[in-house]
């Protein structure tokens, strides 16, 4: 059986240029990385639809600031949901003690 290789994040951007600019074709860059031809478009197709920074993150541990981002985001949904509730008591207070 052999094990899954992994590839690091940098490896796969380099494929990925090499692939968008180097005019040859993709079997032939796979061949020559060791890389399946269709793994090469994959990434390609990752890259494209997430862009170079959310792309080829893993699925291992996220990172502390991913999580404090996450948290924070839901904590301003929460703030926002509560400040939109507010503001209509405030004008429905208003308009019925006038």
């Amino acid at each position: 059986m052999e094990r899954r290789k992994h590839f690091t994040k940098e490896f796969k951007l380099e494929a990925v240029r090499l692939l968008e600019h180097s005019g040859r074709p993709g079997a032939e860059i796979a061949r020559e990385l060791g890389i399946r031809r269709n793994q090469l478009y994959k990434w390609a197709e990752q890259l494209k639809g997430k862009g170079a920074t959310r792309a080829f993150l893993g699925s291992g541990p996220r990172r502390a600031a991913e999580d404090e981002l996450t948290r924070l985001k839901r904590e301003l949904a929460q703030v926002t949901e509560e400040r939109d509730i507010l503001k209509k008591a405030a004008a429905f207070f208003a308009r019925h003690s006038a």
